[in-house]
């Protein structure tokens, strides 16, 4: 068995991203896109990847992390120079080397796995990733020859009429054994316009010395996507999302209305859930079966038990169980474990809380930094008053507490089991168990106040 690379070319500025963020570290459906590069070639039998940086490389390293090797290209001198840079670790080795742009998220795993399936199935030396294009102006053309072998490529420009009327199209992305790729870069030339190594060249150089160059179509010319800009990356997000909704679509999961559904990369989502318009469910997020999520809902990095309801809300970095009902425009913020059969109602706000199995706050209160236990009912408009000013302190309100309405638990405080709390209360003390704490002023009713106040007048 052959030994397999990759080199992924990121090293470019990006200029027309007009952007301060580095152009491969743009997002695409939540990841960014050399992530979903990385991603994809580590779904195949690779045993080195090389990853060529330049601009903002530190910030590329921090994403990718200890996956590659990374090499620097200082100056921006063409992909044949990107390539030369990744020879103080590839040059001499036997196998078979994947080139492939950091710009161009949508390339699948199964595709790339094809490519070099081909290359070395036709014993090639070079393999090209092509594609057929509806409108191949600006492109360069795959010419073939009889046998079905890559004959030349031509870049629109030079091409001749015959020549622009083919729509196979040369993407960027190739195969090459490897030993032959750093021999031929040797010979690239700079002699051109623009001053620059262009690694179809390498091409040339091959089929000039007698060598087998090959060609294998891709299918779905959107996977080529390469991204420049943002109109090319709004193109990327708009592509992949479909594509992710498909197959969520495809494993049971019902999407009323998918192109105004936005799932991410690393989404799962149990079967007969339904999401409706509006939703937004990022990356690291798992969703169970038979919920309903949405319409105009957000989820980021939760988990969401099965049978949950979720009505446009927010809900951040927490646990959330099953038979839960949250919402509508309710907000879970992050550290949040909800247990199963909570209810969450509308214009309630959960942060960094624990509650309970079977609880209830079912509208307009604000419950954070709390430990609440199970069949605790919070009444409308109560509060944990949990910041001083300096620091954050804890409330405990354990099984079975009903807290009336309009009430301020003062924290750090802790209402024992079974307790009740009054309406309209300030508690600033712990409640024993099983206890009734009414804390407000006493009512004073003054008879015929109005009259007077109006004789005064």
């Amino acid at each position: 068995m052959k030994n397999h690379y990759a080199v992924i070319l990121a090293a470019g500025q990006g200029t027309r991203m007009k952007s301060k963020l580095y152009k491969v570290l743009h997002p695409v459906c939540g990841k960014p896109m050399v992530q979903h590069v990385i991603d994809h070639i580590n779904r195949l039998d690779i045993q080195e990847i090389v990853t060529v940086v330049g601009h903002g490389s530190d910030k590329v390293q921090d994403q990718l992390g200890e996956v590659c090797h990374y090499v620097l290209q200082n100056q921006q001198l063409g992909t044949a120079h990107a390539v030369m840079q990744a020879a103080g670790v590839l040059a001499g080795k036997e196998g078979t080397t994947l080139v492939v742009c950091g710009d161009t998220p949508l390339i699948k795993a199964e595709t790339m796995a094809a490519l070099i399936q081909t290359h070395e199935e036709m014993n090639a030396k070079a393999t090209i990733l092509t594609a057929v294009a509806g409108n191949p102006e600006g492109y360069g053309r795959i010419i073939r020859n009889k046998e079905g072998f890559v004959e030349k490529i031509v870049e629109h420009k030079d091409a001749s009429e015959e020549e622009r009327a083919v729509q196979e199209i040369n993407t960027g992305t190739y195969c090459f054994d490897n030993k032959a790729l750093f021999e031929a870069l040797k010979n690239v030339s700079n002699d051109n316009v623009q001053g620059e190594y262009y690694l179809p060249d390498v091409i040339e150089i091959l089929k000039s010395k007698g060598e087998a160059v090959t060609a294998f179509q891709t299918g779905d010319f959107d996977e080529t996507l390469g991204v420049n800009d943002r109109v090319a990356l709004s193109q990327a997000e708009s592509i992949l999302r479909n594509r992710i909704n498909q197959l969520h679509m495809k494993n049971g999961v019902t999407i009323i209305d998918p192109a105004n559904t936005y799932i991410e990369s690393d989404v799962e989502i149990g079967q007969d859930t339904v999401i409706y318009p509006g939703t937004t469910i990022a990356g690291g997020s798992s969703i169970g079966s038979d919920c309903v999520i949405g319409p105009n809902t957000e989820i980021k990095q939760c988990s969401v038990g099965d049978r949950t309801t979720i009505r446009q809300s927010v809900a951040h970095e927490s646990q959330i169980g099953s038979d839960v009902n949250i919402g509508p425009f309710a907000h879970i913020r992050p550290q949040s474990d909800i247990s199963d059969e909570v209810k969450i109602g509308n214009f309630v706000e959960i942060k960094k809380a624990v509650i309970g199995k079977g609880s209830k706050a079912s509208h307009l209160s604000y419950i954070g930094d709390a430990e609440v236990g199970s069949d605790v009912n919070i009444g409308c408009g109560s509060i944990t008053v949990n910041y001083d000013g300096k620091n954050k302190h804890l409330t405990k309100i354990e099984d079975g507490v009903f807290i009336g309405c309009n009430s301020n638990l003062v924290a750090p405080v802790k209402i024992g089991k079974g307790a009740y709390v009054a309406a309209g209360s300030t508690i600033t003390e712990d409640v024993p168990a099983k206890s009734l704490s009414v804390a407000r002023a006493r009512q004073v009713n003054k008879e015929n106040y109005v009259d007077q106040l109006k004789f005064n007048k």
